[in-house]
């Protein structure tokens, strides 16, 4: 085995120190709650030359509390790590494709997707969220669905995909499938789709002679 190199060692002692399991999710908790506490106001404001102005101390205060109590809990700061983690992988794989997809567009353009291909990404990305964070969720279990897992340690996506799996051909399962595909059927039917031309007017423009 080749010998751990410098900076291996100083990413495993900063491991060791906590900073990834301690600092860096504190840091990240603070800054995205102060950030949203800041843009929405809703600690209330303050006058200050005559302009409203977001309390800062508060603000700063409460993230700071959520933020402390985030990273007390290892459960969350192992979802944190891992959810993160696959969502960058996600984003990675995003970027891989638009790469792929400039090699037929001409030098000098920049890749512009349409605006169907802008919903269809958007859709899966949600998608591939909502699966990141529900794998990162761990429940302890004793199902057969998760035999394969550690105790304590069986994703809730596996967990779900595995009762799917067995309930597929169910009434419920059914019912609820037919359901979504309802709604998107509807959804799809009432869409808006205004008209291209300019909308109403008289087409003369003139004044009516008597």
């Amino acid at each position: 085995m080749a010998e751990t190199t410098a900076f291996g060692k100083a990413i495993i002692f900063l491991r060791d120190l906590g900073v990834y399991d301690v600092i860096l999710p504190f840091l990240l908790i603070f800054t995205i709650l102060f950030a949203i506490l800041e843009r929405t106001r809703v600690l209330g404001t303050e006058n200050v030359g005559g302009e409203n102005h977001p309390r800062k101390n508060l603000n700063a205060m409460v993230a700071f509390v959520i933020a402390f109590l985030v990273v007390a809990s290892s459960r969350l700061v192992a979802i944190i790590n891992e959810a993160l983690a696959n969502t960058m992988l996600l984003l990675l794989l995003v970027i891989f494709f638009i790469v792929l997809i400039g090699v037929f567009y001409e030098e000098g353009k920049p890749v512009i997707l349409e605006t169907h291909w802008k919903i269809i990404f958007s859709i899966l990305m949600f998608i591939g969220i909502t699966a990141i964070f529900l794998w990162a969720v761990k429940i302890e279990s004793n199902s057969s669905y998760c035999s394969d897992y550690a105790k304590g340690e069986c994703p809730w996506l596996a967990m779900a995909f595995g009762w799917l799996a067995d309930q597929w051909d169910s009434t419920a399962v059914a019912s609820i499938v037919m359901f979504i595909v309802i709604i998107l059927l509807i959804l799809f039917v009432t869409s808006d789709k205004k008209p291209s031309g300019s909308s109403g007017g008289n087409s003369g423009g003139g004044e009516s002679h008597h």
